[in-house]
């Protein structure tokens, strides 16, 4: 397995690759002949890229073609095309390309700051109008060294994705040249995709299924069939269902109380693998597969290691299985059926608005959304029973199988998307959301927040305690990037080269706030969730103990705030 970075420049190219089978950097400056004889040697080894699949794998082949690197380069970079429409001489170049980035990812310096590692930028400009001197071709090494580097933490932070895809392709003896593929792709190359679904007109002709039993709400189901509201840019009117308030729209339905606190004894009800075990039921989306029994078995599969409790065996099977519904409505999949993903969602937000009329009458409904919902119980002796036998006739009903985990304590709950929830006698916790989640290496921004909220939410501890008494500054990064919408960021008055920083709140009143500046308005704007006053520390940083400069109150003031969004102070 190869790791590899391409820096391309108006007259000047370099790769690093880094073979870690043989443990060896490779360097290559301005020498196709070089690049070619690494590639013969290696033709039948994985090389894996940050963004390669829409990157580097084509200035590869470009150089391998005898084709200028830079024109590659912008007709890429500059100009938004696809690589791989350049040339069709890159077919004469096979090569198995793993990306490491998915399509969720907003870039490799953000999982460098969020790491804590150094995500300055190199000083040397990439348009630059002449050959690099030696210095700066020693400085661009270095600066591609490190990425690289940085591409292999990230690839061992998140194996499992590799090993998914490396597991799909020996169980249907696909061959290596799809390990080039997204999930998506591959998924879909496993199930037949036909696409046939282009060739439908049918997209709001969706059923309602007939297991549905809706007398109470039955109008918010008839809003859906009604072809005056098929328009995806509209959404009903909000509606109070079992005393919450909801949405309902096409992209789906949810509710929750805002800003809730409560103790008790609370249910989470969610529908196992919903969106999938919807699918495989009624056969939504098959029309489109050629081998519907691949995606059986691949559900089937997740569904049988979940409730064995064998959560590595799980994992491949979970990945895929949730990869593939959303292809339905990507235009560019196989996969596409609009009518069949617009089943799948209408029918499953309306099966839950199913199950939370039946249950109004015996308990609080906390939250309602994608695949499950959130109830407290006043009589738990009393209700958890007949809460079963109405669960169990819907299950029945639907044919869909539901999961129970019980909390005896206390919610602390946002909205819909943001809650965490205590079980006071078995110390369990689920929490769900940007604000109380738990945190990792590739997820690492305002770490002493989360940490702050939890402390105070589950043991009480004052967030001036948690803050004051931190003194790591990585645990109070906020690491920022900005799109290709806008130009640069501003520091103050000054131009920062980076376009993803990290932030810290300072004590120092001379020091300035941070803005991002709009490429088409040229306007500026304040980047958001970052202090009035801050310094950039764009170093490694873990290992590094919190400055005076550092301005702890703004910490515990956001803290407080975010507190308050819960409904706690």
């Amino acid at each position: 397995m190869l790791f590899y970075d391409f820096e391309v420049f108006k007259y000047d190219w370099l790769v690093v690759v880094m073979d870690m089978t043989a443990k060896k950097t490779h360097v290559i400056i301005n020498s196709p002949e070089e690049l070619e004889g690494l590639y013969k040697v290696n033709q039948r080894e994985i090389w894996c890229g940050f963004n390669s699949r829409h990157y580097d794998q084509y200035i590869l082949k470009a150089i391998l073609c005898g084709f200028d690197p830079k024109k590659v380069n912008d007709y890429i970079i500059v100009k938004g095309n696809p690589g791989w429409k350049f040339s069709s001489l890159f077919r004469n170049f096979p090569l198995w390309n793993y990306d490491v980035m998915l399509n969720t990812d907003v870039g490799l310096k953000s999982f460098e700051g969020f790491m804590g590692n150094n995500i300055k930028e190199t000083s040397v400009p990439f348009d630059i109008d002449c050959k690099l001197t030696e210095e700066e071709i020693v400085e661009t090494v270095k600066y591609c060294e490190h990425d690289v580097e940085q591409t292999i933490q990230v690839f061992l932070k998140r194996k499992e994705e590799f090993n998914t895809m490396m597991y799909f392709i020996k169980h249907f003896g696909l061959s290596m040249d799809s390990i080039s593929k997204t999930k998506a792709q591959l998924a879909a190359e496993i199930l037949g995709g036909n696409n046939k679904g282009a060739d439908f007109e049918d997209e709001f002709d969706f059923p309602i299924l007939d297991c549905l039993e809706l007398k109470k709400y039955k109008h918010i189901a008839d809003w859906y069939a009604n072809s005056e509201n098929h328009d995806y840019s509209k959404k009903q009117n909000k509606e109070i269902v079992a005393g919450v308030e909801h949405t309902f729209a096409w992209g789906g339905g949810h509710g929750a109380r805002a800003k809730y606190s409560s103790s008790g004894v609370f249910l989470i009800i969610d529908v196992t693998a919903y969106y999938p075990s919807l699918q495989k039921k009624y056969h939504f989306g098959y029309r489109v597969m050629d081998h519907p029994e691949n995606f059986e078995f691949i559900h089937d599969s997740n569904i049988e290691f979940k409730r064995k409790g064998d959560k590595k065996a799980r994992q491949p099977f979970k990945i895929m299985d949730n990869a593939i519904s959303g292809q339905m409505k990507q235009k560019s999949s196989s996969l596409y059926d609009p009518m069949s993903n617009n089943s799948i969602c209408i029918n499953g937000q309306l099966l839950l608005l199913d199950l939370v009329e039946h249950i109004e009458p015996y308990c609080e409904l906390i939250q309602n959304n994608t695949d499950g919902i959130i109830v407290k119980l006043k009589d738990y002796e009393h209700d958890f029973d007949v809460l079963d036998d109405v669960v169990y006739e819907w299950e029945q009903r639907t044919g869909m199988k539901m999961d129970f985990d019980t909390f005896i304590g206390t919610i602390y709950q946002k909205d819909v998307n943001n809650y965490l929830l205590i079980d006071r006698h078995t110390g369990a916790v689920k929490a769900k959301g940007s604000y109380v989640m738990k945190l990792n290496d590739l997820s690492y921004n305002l770490p002493i927040i989360n940490k702050a909220l939890i402390d105070y939410m589950i043991n009480g501890i004052p967030v001036e305690r948690t803050i004051l008494g931190c003194q790591n500054l990585r645990e109070f990064q906020l690491v920022s990037r900005i799109s290709n919408k806008y130009t640069h960021i501003l520091h103050g008055k000054r131009k920062i080269k980076e376009k993803c920083i990290r932030i810290f709140a300072s004590k120092n009143r001379s020091d300035a706030g941070v803005q991002k500046v709009h490429a088409t308005t040229g306007r500026p704007a304040k980047i958001p969730n970052s202090p009035e006053h801050c310094f950039i520390f764009n170093e490694e940083v873990n290992g590094v103990r919190v400055p005076e400069q550092l301005d702890k109150q703004w910490y515990i003031d956001l803290a407080k705030k975010r507190l308050k969004d819960f409904g706690v102070i």
